[in-house]
């Protein structure tokens, strides 16, 4: 019987399992008592350009799947990437559906198909014609799909973080597809969202239990290349908007004119304005 403390409450079991991993608290923090190894603060610059570079030339792609292979080390670490992403009260809800069959990718394509042609109702005029020239999807070219789901029960009914937001489960599954996303870039693969799906055929399909909610449906592979903007940007659907418009200070949609909202307002129009003149050209984090 453990003793009963601030760090141990009554009913709190140190015995090893998988439901429970010892912690100490100290103040709001809580620490794994077997954490030895010191954090790194910072990265290097390089390390730091990197991960910039990752992200601005993350791309949803569609439609320049090739037919090569991903390396089983390569999936390894991506979705290794996807399960290292933050989740609400520690939940992990997430568990990933690799779909490789070709009757099970034709099954889920005749559900795009449907649900496209049926978006394209929702569309007027020009907008209806230039939708219906999208291409967007690649679930039948790329040698991959992934299902990422979110199992609102995993953790029980009371989940730390979650008792006041109910979804902050699917947030988190959402967290675990962006990390893919970066980290599939980072080796070269791109992926594509498919969002235009019946969720409740896409579940009879993956044979997904009825608490278990469909978060994405991602098309992965390696590439024939990586368009230089996304391809709704290029495209004329909507314009990349001026982050400066979208920072608000103290309150939604208040502006500020000190010194320095002014200072950071004019830095993020000048480094919008090199990525979207130049690309990430390798100078993101330079300093001046």
């Amino acid at each position: 019987m453990n003793p009963k403390s601030e760090d141990r409450p009554e009913g709190f079991s140190t015995a090893p399992g998988p439901r429970c991993v010892p912690f100490s608290m100290k103040g709001n923090e809580m620490e794994n008592s077997d954490r030895t190894k010191p954090v790194t603060r910072g990265f290097s610059n390089a390390a730091r350009e990197a991960l910039y570079q990752t992200i601005f030339s993350r791309r949803d792609v569609r439609g320049q799947f090739t037919s090569k292979p991903i390396p089983e080390d390569v999936l390894s670490r991506v979705l290794m990437a996807a399960h290292y992403a933050p989740s609400v009260g520690f939940m992990q809800p997430w568990s990933f559906i690799l779909v490789r069959a070709e009757e099970t990718k034709r099954k889920v394509h005749e559900l795009f198909e449907k649900a496209h042609g049926e978006a394209a109702e929702m569309f007027e005029g020009k907008s209806r014609a230039v939708y219906r020239n999208l291409k967007l999807e690649g679930i039948l070219e790329s040698p991959i799909n992934i299902c990422i789901t979110c199992d609102r029960d995993r953790a029980g009914p009371v989940v730390i973080g979650r008792t006041h937001i109910k979804t902050m489960d699917v947030y988190s599954s959402v967290c675990a597809v962006q990390n893919l996303w970066l980290a599939a870039r980072a080796e070269g693969l791109g992926l594509g969202w498919v969002s235009i799906l019946d969720q409740h055929r896409l579940k009879q399909i993956l044979a997904i239990p009825k608490r278990v909610i469909p978060v994405a449906y991602v098309c992965l592979g390696y590439v024939s290349h990586f368009f230089d903007k996304p391809e709704l940007q290029s495209a004329g659907w909507r314009p990349r908007l001026p982050l400066d418009e979208l920072v608000n200070f103290e309150a939604f949609n208040e502006d500020a004119s000190d010194p320095f909202a002014t200072r950071l307002l004019e830095r993020i129009r000048k480094d919008q304005k090199k990525i979207e003149d130049g690309g990430q050209v390798g100078d993101f984090v330079a300093t001046e």
